[in-house]
């Protein structure tokens, strides 16, 4: 996907309305009128989310005589999800790799700590003097 298309539909999955627009969409097609019914905000400002998602190429619209359904178009969001799968991979190794580094600590301090009477380190050493049986 070229950088300007997934910019265009990372800015237009930004925004709360817009994403839930989609969802609405993800169950099948639906009308501007029926897009706008869970919002508090005019219909210009929905037909301006729309727009954005239109331009980002999210959905289409239709025309079926005077209704204009609204449509989902799924190849752009597949897009930036294999984006985003790129990086998915990379955290993942590196949690593996964390995870083994963490667990080789971990073994080596069990080690330590269950080594044999005569293999035990000393004691580290305090600071304060012995206690005295000064009484």
């Amino acid at each position: 996907m070229p950088a300007d298309k997934l910019t265009a539909t990372f800015a237009a999955l930004a925004d709360p309305t817009r994403r839930a627009i989609l969802g609405r969409l993800a169950k099948g097609q639906s009308s501007v009128t029926e897009l706008a019914s869970p919002f508090k905000m005019t219909m210009p400002a929905i037909s301006k989310h729309l727009k954005v998602l239109e331009k980002a190429g999210l959905i289409e619209r239709g025309r079926d005589a005077q209704w204009r359904p609204c449509r989902l178009k799924a190849k752009p969001l597949e897009e930036a999800a294999s984006w985003i799968d790129q990086y998915r991979q990379f955290w993942e190794e590196s949690f593996d790799r964390l995870d083994a580094y963490l667990q080789e600590i971990q073994r080596k301090e069990a080690d330590a700590t269950t080594a044999p009477a005569g293999e035990t380190a000393a004691a580290p050493p305090t600071d304060s003097p012995e206690p005295t049986d000064a009484c």
